[in-house]
């Protein structure tokens, strides 16, 4: 486990969310390099994006074993009220009302599979069940920094 990753998991429910910003899809090892320009170009961008409720965070998306070519890939977004005038090359993503199983992650951007890795293993000890074929978040609080990143991991679980 990474020892930048702080110990305390919990359960929560979040209402539905509605997101705006940049599908990234790419090979499966280099999402760690397009992830970060994708997220930074929505930094760039935030002022386009009409109805943003924190601009100063971003939600990641991503469905762990896909069923359609249309869950496939890394969605890097803001969340917003409503859906209006969207800007050119952004999409628009909603996520259901989920229960997920939570921890935050400070440190380096390549440690985090130990994060959800911890996480987990938590979830099987607690006799939750990992839904792979909903969709995940990621909540960045800051990421400008890749060797410093402040994210909560949410793993959607029944």
């Amino acid at each position: 486990m990474s020892k930048s990753t702080l110990q305390n998991k919990s359960v929560i429910e979040l209402s539905e969310l509605k997101l705006v910003g940049f599908r990234v899809l790419c090979p499966g090892d280099q999402y760690v390099n397009e992830i970060p320009k994708a997220s930074s170009q929505l930094s760039e961008r935030i002022g386009e994006i009409s109805n943003v409720i924190n601009p100063l965070q971003q939600i990641g998306a991503f469905v762990v074993e896909n069923e359609t070519d249309n869950e496939d890939g890394y969605w890097i977004c803001v969340e917003v009220n409503e859906y209006e005038n969207i800007p050119d090359e952004m999409i628009t993503l909603t996520i259901p009302s989920q229960r997920y199983a939570v921890v935050r992650h400070k440190g380096p951007n390549d440690e985090i599979r130990d994060a959800y890795e911890d996480l987990h293993k938590w979830i099987e000890e607690t006799n939750y069940l990992r839904l792979t074929n909903k969709w995940h978040l990621e909540k960045f609080y800051s990421w400008t920094d890749i060797k410093n990143i402040d994210v909560e991991l949410f793993d959607t679980i029944n």
